[in-house]
This record gives structure tokens, C-alpha cells and sequence, in this order.
């Protein structure tokens, strides 16, 4: 069962990230442009003047920061914003999405329609100083995520309810080949969005619409799901000192006011306890 770890509504909650080094939980409200932390149970935030959607660590007190316009090295004790890597920075239609760090410290960062325009977005991974758009006309960027043993990335476009499977080099971490279906969700009505990799190789996909957090074995088996008292579930990560707190990011988007004025807890952040055994997030080389 998950309890509420922070109670501010996120119009679009998503790219929760534990960090390693100072156990500590960070997220987004895409929508209302924040940077989201708490530090030993007081709420912090950071505010921008563009949309910003996912980071990976880079050290303690640096983080990697996907936005609208770039990727950037940002400093969480100074606010001190650096380009990195421009992205689709001059298309005013699309938006930065789902992103995570690989196992290589390259990261995987999606972009999509800022009213998800059909095709507008795309997948790219950066590594080692390069840009480089890996899946083109994607809709809703999502489930970008790992395998343990660095086999494989996964990654969706929501609105085709199917989870990709991608293998990759093992010196290098860029893809081989072309990727395939290994979970279609569409005979089940579900809608993948954020997801991530359990250290015994499950994946958890946060189900859009589904209230719950769903994980699926390394073949592609339905194994358990974690509810969630709201109906947007957009992402999950796992942490905690041991890395088995399972955290869930959700949203408002979409809901009308009757919605929310009966399950108040819609946008809010949750926690559950035990719900299996995470990786460590990989740190961003830089």
C-alpha cells in the first residue's frame, strides 16, 4: 500500500530521481516549471522560467537538467544553470519528457509536442559530448529505463501502448540494431508512461489512468502492481537507504475539478514500502 511522502499537487508530477550520494528524492512539476526536493522532511523547490522534466546526478551537488531548450549542468547549493547541450532548442512546439542516466553515464532524454502533437518529439541519448537522436516522431516520450546487466534500454511511445526493448553495445551503450516489442499493453487498455528497472531485472511502469504502478518480469510476465491514490501515475523510482522505497510521481493534467475535489491526493507524490530492490541511479559523466 503507498502513503503520501509529499502532499504538493503537481499539475504533472514526473522524473523522480534518488540521489546516492545525499539520499535524497527529487521530481517535477513539468507544467508549473519546478524543481522539486525535500530535505529531511521540509519541502524545497526551484523555479524556472521554462519547462523542465528529468536530471541525473552528475556529483553531490550537481545535477544533470533536461529542459525545453538544452540539457544543463545545474547546481542544487547555488541555482547556477550551464549549458550543456542545446535540445530542440529552436522548435517552440516540443518539449523536454522522460530521461534517465545510463549505465555508461551517457543519458537518454525524450522530447515531445507540448500538447502532444502527434510525431513532434523525439528520443536522444547524450554520451561523451554528443547529441544524438536514437527514435524520431514520437509522441509521448516515455519508460526510458535500464536493464541491470546492461543488455538492454526500454522505452515507450505512450500513445502506441507498447514497450520497446533495445539492445545495446556493451562497450559503448548506443544501440544495436532495431528495437522490439517486448509489452503490448493495448488488448488490457493501460498506457505505459515513466518506468524503471528493479535490480533483479523487473520492470515497474507507471499506467496512466490506472492508479497503480505494474511490474513485469524480465520475459515480459505481469507480476505485481503498487495502487497509488490518484489516477495519473506518471513515474517511478525506487530509493530509500536500502532502495526498496518504491516512489511514484502523479498528475492533475486532465482531471476535472469534481475529480479532484474527491480524491484530493491526485498530483501528490507517493511511497511505498518494500515493493522490491532498486538500482542505485547511474551517475552522468560530464
Amino acid at each position: 500500500m503507498s502513503f503520501v511522502f509529499d502532499d504538493r499537487p503537481c499539475e504533472l508530477g514526473e522524473g523522480p530521481l534518488w540521489h546516492p550520494e545525499r539520499k535524497q528524492l527529487f521530481w517535477f512539476d513539468i507544467i508549473n516549471k519546478r524543481l522539486m526536493t525535500q530535505i529531511g522532511g521540509e519541502q524545497h523547490s526551484w523555479q524556472f522560467s521554462e519547462h523542465v522534466s528529468a536530471a541525473g546526478w552528475v556529483d553531490r551537488d550537481t545535477v544533470l537538467l533536461a529542459s525545453e531548450t538544452g540539457l544543463w549542468r545545474f547546481g542544487l547549493a547555488s541555482g547556477q544553470k550551464d549549458l550543456v547541450a542545446p535540445l530542440e532548442e529552436g522548435n517552440s512546439v516540443t518539449r523536454s519528457n522522460d530521461g534517465r542516466a545510463d549505465p555508461w553515464g551517457g543519458f537518454w532524454i525524450g522530447t515531445m509536442g507540448m500538447n502532444a502533437e502527434k510525431g513532434a518529439g523525439a528520443i536522444y541519448r547524450y554520451w561523451q559530448g554528443e547529441l544524438r537522436q536514437l527514435v524520431p516522431a514520437v509522441t509521448i516520450s516515455n519508460a526510458i529505463c535500464f536493464a541491470p546487466d546492461r543488455s538492454c534500454a526500454y522505452y515507450t511511445d505512450t500513445v502506441t501502448q507498447q514497450v520497446m526493448r533495445w539492445s545495446l553495445d556493451p562497450e559503448t551503450g548506443w544501440p544495436e540494431g532495431q528495437s522490439t516489442v517486448f509489452l503490448d499493453l493495448r488488448a488490457d487498455g493501460l498506457y505505459p508512461d515513466g518506468a524503471v528497472v528493479d535490480a533483479s531485472g523487473n520492470i515497474w511502469i507507471a499506467q496512466w489512468g490506472a492508479s497503480r504502478i505494474a511490474c513485469y518480469g524480465p520475459t515480459g510476465q505481469f507480476r505485481s502492481a503498487v495502487c497509488c491514490q490518484a489516477a495519473h501515475t506518471s513515474c517511478p523510482a525506487f530509493g530509500g537507504d536500502d532502495l526498496t522505497t518504491m516512489f511514484c510521481t502523479t498528475a492533475r493534467q486532465g482531471l476535472d475539478a469534481d475529480t479532484i475535489n474527491k480524491q484530493p491526493t491526485n498530483g501528490m507524490t507517493f511511497g511505498a514500502l518494500d515493493a522490491g530492490k532498486g538500482q542505485a541511479e547511474h551517475r552522468v559523466l560530464l
